[in-house]
């Protein structure tokens, strides 16, 4: 392909419209194939109702092979167009019996519209989709919230109305330059912001959405400015001899910036900080965030590597024959959203979400023996809102006198999202995906699963961890752009009809195979015919996406809608990493050091307790107890796991004159026992550990017996 447009090709006319136009926003990029001399603009190409995208992005002209343009050339060459009476029509509407045709730049101006996405439709000016609007009470003018013209407020061709905000009304022009100049990532409703009911609705009137980066995201050095680091150290009184605007990496006297607003800094030293690591906000930001009272200081975890996604070595046939191309260096939402600027702590975006947190508590009546019923009678409550503050009280239904409990709030998410885990609702072993259970779906209870997801991440709960890639890749970037592997099937029998159709040799195995699982093949809907071995790939692809992807269709839509409380699934969308990292990995077991660093001590405490303390956690962390350092964790907190928002109180220790230890879950608070000896110390705080949650486990497994 020619990149550069010479002043010969500019004058060449497409060889679907016969138009030599070269502008962009009205019928697509111009290009000319130099060897074949061909010319074409891309939408009168990409709309052509009988031409297929067969090719690679780079063969032919946007992966529309030459042979098959010629083709089109020649079978529209036999159409007259309807409205400028002219051959070449290529474009046909898609309504039943509507026999008109026309060329792109005819069809545009006669106000026929073009979908981009699907299978690219047309619709000529008799049948094309219309906005319903309801009768309205405007009496005056209102503004275009693009070019802010007043237009009148009634729904035409030219002028369209946002589906989710009423009083949003745009120039048709007005839509499709800012779309363009967008992209997909960026072009949402001007109101409100929201991208997923607003681009749908305008590609079903029509406009084009690029699937490419915003253009001024493309701009060399269009944000140069904002990767200049503040360096200077702002605390009233600045220890550093060399001064506020000194810097040494590695050393005391490096700058720290302020976590929240990256606009003040302090050297370590002079804001007692042991490392820079540790959080550290300006006196401004601080002022804000701990009088609002929904903030809790975390601790900042290292996110672990994200692994590449595995993939099957054949290729996944897409369900719509033509593929908008994407821009050079917007090859996919993956590696567009994986860029720097999408790059974030998880941490940062869980409690800039928790923000939405109100102060008014909601009491959630929790029974321990049956963690799941209860949970669901407490979030299903019509009283119940997820931006209220959860508070939890523990309750016995053996109880007579129904007394309650204070519970901790993280225990009670870390149960519920064991319980999640392995329950009927997700299938596999370790990576888990969704499970067909027509009863849970009866019940809607995918739904409250995704919400149960959502608001445990929101209020402090661990991180999950239990997600496929698969799984995951669904909810980020959608079920079309993601390829299902052999490690999702939990089916055994599925999985052998896939290595036997997978591994056959020649063209009679590969029919042999089919004829063995013929009947499964035609109720997948899965079975055609097969002309050469490689098409056993196909097969293998279609297997997989049905099993795994389309099969639970409807659980995972329900499961996904739930997922969209408190804004959790835009977040994972928008930040998928991020998301990656605790939806998809189980957290590392806890060290020494980080449980050490972890619990504070509050009150003067005996030395000697602390020095126990200490050493009992390297002995744990070695392999010499029979208590884990998940166990020590449990047994203080609720939690296995540090949550990603860390722990609301910081967990603390303290030092009692007692026995044995004792684990406070609602304050995180560990009571140390003090004794004389290290070896009673270590006896004492195995035997009450493990024996504490040895109940609590035996409590939980007699409820799920019975």
């Amino acid at each position: 392909m020619n990149e550069n447009k010479s002043d010969d090709s500019r004058n060449l006319a497409c060889v679907f419209c016969r138009k030599n136009d070269d502008c962009p926003n009205k019928y697509g990029e111009k290009k000319t194939n130099e060897k074949w001399k061909l010319t074409v603009h891309y939408y009168c190409l990409l709309m052509s109702s009988g031409i297929w995208q067969r090719g690679k992005e780079e063969e032919g002209v946007y992966g529309f092979l030459i042979e098959d343009i010629r083709k089109e050339v020649n079978r529209a060459s036999k159409l007259k167009c309807c409205i400028c009476k002219k051959n070449g029509a290529s474009i046909g509407c898609v309504a039943p019996r509507c026999k008109r045709s026309y060329h792109y730049p005819c069809g545009l101006q006669r106000e026929c519209i073009f979908q981009f996405t699907g299978n690219f439709e047309s619709f000529c000016w008799n049948h094309r989709p219309v906005q319903i609007i309801p009768p309205n009470n405007y009496r005056d003018s209102l503004p275009c919230t693009i070019c802010l013209e007043f237009i009148e407020p009634i729904p035409t061709y030219n002028i369209l109305r946002s589906p989710c905000c009423k009083n949003a009304w745009f120039h048709r022009d007005c839509l499709q330059v800012q779309a363009i100049n967008a992209g997909v990532f960026f072009f949402r409703c001007t109101i409100c912001n929201n991208s997923d009911i607003f681009q749908q609705e305008m590609l079903r009137m029509g406009i084009h959405i690029p699937e490419k980066d915003a253009s001024w995201e493309l701009e060399e050095n269009a944000y140069q400015e904002l990767l200049q680091h503040y360096e200077r150290c702002d605390v009233r009184r600045c220890r550093c001899k060399e001064g506020r605007e000194y810097n040494a990496p590695n050393s005391k006297w490096e700058i720290k910036r302020c976590q929240c607003c990256g606009s003040s800094g302090t050297h370590l030293a002079c804001s007692s900080l042991r490392s820079w690591e540790q959080n550290w906000e300006c006196l401004e930001c601080r002022s804000i965030i701990y009088n609002s009272g929904d903030f809790q200081k975390a601790k900042k975890h290292a996110l672990p590597n994200s692994n590449s996604m595995g993939i099957n070595d054949c290729l996944l046939e897409e369900s719509s024959p033509k593929l908008l191309k994407q821009s050079p260096g917007a090859q996919s939402k993956d590696l567009l959203r994986q860029g720097s600027k999408f790059r974030r702590e998880i941490s940062t975006i869980l409690i800039e979400i928790g923000f939405q947190i109100k102060k008014k508590p909601k009491k959630l009546y929790i029974n321990k023996a049956n963690i799941w019923n209860s949970a669901l009678d407490g979030l299903k409550n019509q009283n119940f809102n997820p931006s209220f503050t959860i508070e939890v009280a523990y309750i016995n239904e053996n109880d007579k006198f129904g007394r309650e409990h204070p519970g901790s709030k993280q225990e009670f998410l870390s149960l519920l999202m064991q319980h999640l885990e392995n329950s009927s609702l997700f299938e596999g072993s370790l990576s888990k995906n969704l499970s067909l259970n027509s009863q849970a779906l009866k019940e809607n209870l995918y739904y409250e699963a995704g919400k149960m997801l959502a608001i445990s991440l929101v209020h402090g709960g661990p991180s999950p961890g239990f997600f496929s890639k698969t799984l995951f890749n669904c909810l980020a970037y959608g079920p079309e752009n993601t390829q299902p592997i052999l490690d999702d099937v939990s089916d055994f029998d599925v999985v052998q009809v896939i290595i036997r159709i997978n591994t056959a040799t020649n063209m009679d195995d590969l029919n042999s195979a089919i004829n063995e699982c013929y009947n499964y093949l035609k109720l997948i809907g899965c079975l055609k015919v097969t002309r050469t071995l490689s098409d056993k790939y196909h097969l293998v692809n279609d297997i997989l996406f049905y099993h795994v992807i389309k099969r639970v269709q409807a659980p995972f839509e329900s499961f996904k809608q739930g997922l969209k409380t408190l804004g959790v699934l835009e977040k994972i969308q928008t930040y998928p990493e991020a998301f990656c990292s605790i939806l998809c990995h189980k957290p590392e077991a806890p060290s020494a050091k980080v449980l050490s660093d972890l619990f504070t001590v509050h009150t003067l405490s005996d030395v000697q307790a602390l020095g126990f303390w200490n050493t009992y956690l390297q002995t744990v962390e070695g392999g010499k107890s029979a208590t884990t350092m998940e166990d020590i964790l449990i047994f203080a907190t609720g939690c296995s796991s540090i949550p990603p928002t860390g722990f609301k109180p910081t967990p603390s220790i303290e030092c009692l004159h007692m026995d044995f230890p004792i684990g406070n879950k609602c304050n995180n608070c560990l009571a140390l026992p003090m004794t004389s000896t290290y070896k009673e110390f270590q006896e004492n705080m195995d035997f009450a550990i493990r024996n504490t949650l040895r109940l609590e486990k035996e409590e939980s497994s007699h409820y799920t017996e019975r």
